[in-house]
């Protein structure tokens, strides 16, 4: 069975670059109806934070992004570390060390000055030890080193990148196990992929380096290794390595500005890979399609442009009364109450067309449920002496006429026909003091929705 997992470390929110290696790794568990975990890595005792635990929890959820076990926490795993650190031991594959951080500093700077590349030198191996006769310092905890093999190459078939081979003399001893007896983070993901019988190792390609030196732990343990696909970097517009000011933020941020899941999912999805020139599926289409053999190899670039675009195609096929739900709750955010204003979903349904996000919608539908404040200029321009006239009469007409788009609409043509001006010369000023804005859909539609008490009573305030 196929089992894939996440592993993100805690140290910050779920940004674009985690969440479309959560999305590869879940669509490739449900595409072969297999199993995706979600552990969180949390090892880095510095930086890891609840709230960034709960950040991570949160957007994996809003991108529905289901996880069918866990998530496993590595550091309520030290044992079972400390287990396989002993089998390593008794195996000959990995030994204490007790250089300290100054004779490390010092190595490496001697190293570089003889034109060498910075690497542990092997002093505490077993061998050293005994040659030298060296004695660990008293009362000095050590750390624990794997002992890499010092010939032969190592390499696998990565399933984006093809083949990669690496000579085992470009690796050094690595540090599996810090003094305090937490695993290191190369250490710690071999165990536990182990342990999770991951199938499928879906991740950055900045990880490429780490697979040499893991693939030489699971070796050490006689385990099966994974399959290995490296997923190219994500690139800003400019070609640049994505940062925050590019998108690199936290996908709930995506949320807050009014973006939906599932185009975001379907952005994420179309970032380093494709089925022909689809640009717009479904996730139910996606998991269908989705292979790692179409992953590019080459780094893709984040488009907010086609982000965008992509929402305003989801937000039209949304409900009217999923999308008013949204909007209400960002104009409570705002500041702004529905009670008393027309119906939502009608103001959703007018409005959403123009809209690309949600936050967008949201915007334009204030004018339904705040007081209009024309600027002064705009009633100069459209208010003529002439549209005043017609307004005057337009206002005994709306008391009366039935208050629908079809006759609000035929009211306005005759008044202004009847008045010698043409349509837009009583529509503008009508928009301008109903809404406060000089541009929104069709005016009969919003005033029929503005209703006719607040029309009357917004035209009065200007044409007594």
């Amino acid at each position: 069975m196929v089992r894939t997992r996440f592993a993100p470390s805690p140290t910050g929110y779920l940004h674009v670059g985690g969440a479309r290696t959560a999305l590869f790794s879940w669509a490739y568990a449900r595409k072969h109806g297999g199993q995706f975990i979600l552990r969180i890595e949390d090892t880095d005792l510095e930086r890891s934070t609840q709230q960034s635990i709960d950040a991570i929890l949160e957007g994996m959820q809003w991108l529905q992004f289901a996880w069918d076990e866990g998530p496993f926490y590595q550091m309520q795993r030290l044992d079972r570390y400390q287990a396989v650190i002993e089998q390593l031991q008794r195996d000959g594959h990995a030994y204490p060390c007790y250089a300290t951080k100054e004779e490390l500093d010092a190595m490496r700077e001697a190293q570089r000055a003889k034109g060498l590349k910075p690497r542990y030198d092997g002093r505490w191996r077993p061998e050293n030890v005994k040659l030298h006769g060296l004695t660990p310092p008293h009362g000095a905890r050590p750390v624990i080193r794997f002992r890499n093999p010092d010939h032969g190459d190592v390499g696998w078939n990565d399933l984006v990148k093809g083949p990669i081979a690496v000579s085992n003399e470009e690796l050094d001893d690595l540090v599996l196990m810090r003094a305090d007896g937490v695993p290191t983070y190369n250490f710690g993901v071999v165990v536990d992929d182990l342990d999770m019988n991951i199938t499928h190792v879906i991740r950055g390609d900045d990880h490429v380096n780490n697979t040499p030196r893991q693939i030489n732990i699971y070796r050490a343990l006689r385990a099966t290794l994974p399959e290995f696909a490296h997923v190219p970097m994500i690139l800003g517009p400019d070609g640049e390595r994505l940062s925050k000011r590019h998108g690199a933020v936290s996908v709930m941020q995506y949320k807050d500005e009014g973006y939906l899941p599932e185009a975001l999912n379907n952005y994420l999805a179309r970032l380093g890979w494709s089925h022909g020139d689809e640009e717009i599926f479904s996730r139910e289409q996606f998991v269908e399609w989705f292979d790692l053999a179409h992953i590019s190899r080459s780094p893709a670039q984040f488009d907010p442009d086609k982000l965008e675009w992509l929402n305003h195609h989801y937000l039209k096929l949304r409900s009217d009364a999923d999308l008013a739900a949204l909007v209400e709750t960002a104009l409570a955010d705002a500041g702004t109450k529905v009670q008393g204003g027309p119906g939502l979903s009608g103001v959703v349904a007018l409005l959403k067309d123009r809209a690309a996000t949600t936050l967008e919608l949201a915007e334009a539908a204030a004018m339904f449920y705040r007081e209009p404040a024309p600027k002064e200029e705009l009633v100069m321009q459209h208010l003529t002496p002439a549209a005043e006239n017609v307004l005057r009469k337009l206002k005994q007409s709306f008391a009366t006429i039935d208050w629908n788009r079809a006759a609000i609409g035929a009211e306005i043509k005759r008044a202004a026909a009847e008045g010698g001006l043409k349509m837009p010369q009583v529509a503008m000023p009508l928009r301008v003091l109903v809404t406060g804005q000089a541009q929104t859909p069709s005016v009969d539609a919003v005033l029929e929705l503005t209703g006719r008490e607040r029309v009357l009573e917004r035209i009065d305030r200007y044409v007594p």
